[in-house]
C-alpha cells in the first residue's frame, strides 16, 4: 500500500477538526440561547461565558500534556468521544426531566445540564492545542505559515456559520435538535478520523518521544515546570507570550463593548448583517496567508500586523458612523488570523517538537485568562467614570465639540484609547531586546524532529 501523502492527512485533519469546532461552538451557542430563552437570565448566560472562560484557561496547560505524551491522533479522538459521552449524558437529562425545570435558575436540574453541556464543549479544546503540533510533524518548515493560514480561515468559516446554525437548531427544534445534531455529527467525525492514514514518521509510539524529552514523564503529569523551563530557554519566547497577553487583554475591551456601541448606531438585524459581513475577514485573511505565507520573518510579521489592528481600533470610533465602524471591524478581523499565525509559525520552530503541546497549552492558559478580565472590568468602568466624564465632565467640555457627547462616545473613547495603549505597546516591543532574542533565535533554529502523531 502506497505511503500515505503528509499534506493529505494534514488537510483531512484540518478538516475533521474545523467541523468539530463547528459542532462544539454550535452547543455552546445553543446552551447560551436557549437558557436566556427558557429564563430571561443574563445571569445564567453571563456564568455560561463565564464557565467557558475559566474552563478554557484553567485546563489548557493539561490539555498540552495530554498532546505531548499520547499520539496526537489518539487525543483528538478521546476529545470527541469525551464530547460524545457528556453531550449525550445530556440529552438524556433533557429528554427525562419536565421542560418546567429548566425555567427556573434555582433548580439544580438547569446548572447540571449547563456543566455537561460544557464539559462537552471545553472537551473539543484539546483539539485547537493538537492540530498545531500536527503542522509541524506533517507540513514542511517552509510551508508552515500557509498552512498555519489555513487553520485561521478554518476558524473565520465556523465563526460565520456557528451562530446562524445554533439559532436555527435552537429556534426550530430546541435544545433537543441541537444535542441531537451533536451526537450525530460526533459519531461521523469520530469516523472519519479513525480512516484517516498518517504518514510512518508520524506513526510513532508516544512513549517513544521520552528519549528525546529528557523532562517527559512516565506518570504524564502535567509538569508546569519543564514547561515553563522550555518557554523560559527559548531567548525572548515569555514576552512574546506575554505580548500576546498584553494584545488579548486590552481585545477584553471589544469582548465587553462592541456589541453596545453598534447597537447605539443601528438596529440589532442591521448589527448582525454588518457582523457577518465584515467578519469575511477572516476568510480572507486565511486565504491570504495560506496563498502568499508570511514572509521569511513572521515574527516581523507579527509586529506589522498588531501595528495595523491597533491603529484601526484607535480610529474606528472616532466619529459615529457606521461605515467607520465596518471598515474597523473588517481590519480587525482580517489581521487576527495573521498575528495568530505568525505566533503559531515561531513558536513551530524554536520549541522542540516533543514540548510543543505544553507550550501551545500554557501559551492558550496564559493569553486566553486576559480577555475577560479585561471585560470584567470595563464595563464598571465605563460606567462609573467614563460615561460620566463624557457626558457632563471634563472629557465632554475638552472634546464633546467634534467628538461627541453621551455614552454612546464614552465607549467610543474607551476603544480610541485602549488602540493608542496597543500602538505605543507594540512600537516598544518591536524595538525591544527581547524582539530582536527571538528573531535571532527563530533565524538561527533547526526544523524541529517531528515525533509522534
Amino acid at each position: 500500500m502506497a505511503e500515505p501523502s503528509p499534506m493529505r492527512a494534514f488537510y483531512n485533519l484540518l478538516a475533521n477538526n474545523a467541523v468539530a469546532g463547528i459542532v462544539n461552538y454550535t452547543v455552546w451557542f445553543a446552551i447560551t440561547f436557549w437558557v436566556f430563552l427558557e429564563t430571561r437570565s443574563v445571569f445564567a448566560t453571563g456564568m455560561i461565558a463565564g464557565l467557558f472562560l475559566v474552563l478554557t484557561a484553567g485546563l489548557a496547560v493539561w490539555f498540552g500534556s495530554l498532546v505531548d505524551h499520547y499520539p496526537k491522533t489518539r487525543v483528538m479522538l478521546a476529545s470527541s468521544l469525551t464530547s460524545l459521552t457528556f453531550y449525550i449524558a445530556s440529552l438524556a437529562l433533557l429528554l427525562a426531566t419536565p421542560q418546567e425545570a429548566f425555567g427556573d435558575v434555582a433548580r439544580p436540574q438547569l446548572w447540571i445540564l449547563i456543566g455537561l453541556v460544557m464539559l462537552g464543549v471545553i472537551a473539543g479544546n484539546v483539539r485547537n492545542i493538537t492540530l498545531p503540533t500536527l503542522v509541524t510533524a506533517l507540513v514542511p518548515e517552509d510551508r508552515r505559515d500557509r498552512a498555519n493560514g489555513l487553520v485561521g480561515m478554518a476558524t473565520g468559516v465556523g465563526f460565520l456559520t456557528t451562530s446562524v446554525i445554533s439559532g436555527l437548531l435552537v429556534g426550530f427544534s430546541g435544545m433537543v435538535g441541537a444535542l441531537s445534531v451533536a451526537v450525530a455529527a460526533t459519531l461521523l467525525l469520530i469516523l472519519h478520523l479513525v480512516a484517516i492514514r498518517l504518514p510512518a514518521h508520524v506513526r510513532v509510539a508516544a512513549s517513544d518521544s521520552a528519549a528525546t524529552d529528557p523532562d517527559a514523564r512516565p506518570d504524564r503529569r502535567i509538569d508546569l515546570a519543564g514547561t515553563l523551563k522550555v518557554v523560559g530557554a527559548v531567548p525572548g519566547l515569555f514576552a512574546l507570550i506575554l505580548f500576546a497577553t498584553f494584545n488579548n487583554f486590552l481585545g477584553g475591551v471589544f469582548m465587553a463593548q462592541l456589541d453596545a456601541y453598534a447597537l447605539s448606531m443601528m438596529p440589532v438585524q442591521q448589527w448582525g448583517l454588518l457582523l457577518g459581513c465584515v467578519s469575511t475577514g477572516f476568510i480572507l485573511s486565511g486565504l491570504a496567508v495560506s496563498r502568499f505565507g508570511l514572509g521569511r520573518k513572521p515574527l516581523r510579521t507579527l509586529m506589522l500586523v498588531n501595528l495595523m489592528a491597533w491603529t484601526s481600533a484607535a480610529l474606528f470610533t472616532t466619529q459615529p458612523w457606521i461605515w467607520l465602524l465596518g471598515v474597523g471591524c473588517f481590519v480587525w478581523f482580517f489581521i487576527t488570523p495573521v498575528a495568530e499565525a505568525a505566533e503559531q509559525t515561531t513558536l513551530q520552530k524554536v520549541v522542540p517538537y516533543e514540548r510543543q503541546g505544553r507550550v501551545f497549552g500554557f501559551a492558550q492558559s496564559v493569553e486566553q485568562a486576559a480577555s475577560p478580565l479585561t471585560a470584567f472590568l470595563i464595563g464598571p468602568l465605563t460606567q462609573f467614570i467614563v460615561i460620566p466624564f463624557m457626558t457632563d465632565g471634563a472629557g465632554a467640555q475638552a472634546i464633546g465639540g467634534w467628538f461627541g457627547t453621551g455614552p454612546a462616545r464614552a465607549m467610543a473613547l474607551v476603544f480610541t484609547i485602549a488602540g493608542l495603549m496597543g500602538v505605543v505597546t507594540t512600537i516598544l516591543a518591536f524595538n525591544s531586546p527581547a524582539y530582536r532574542r527571538l528573531s535571532a533565535a527563530y533565524a538561527q533554529a533547526p526544523a524541529p524532529d517531528t515525533g509522534p502523531a
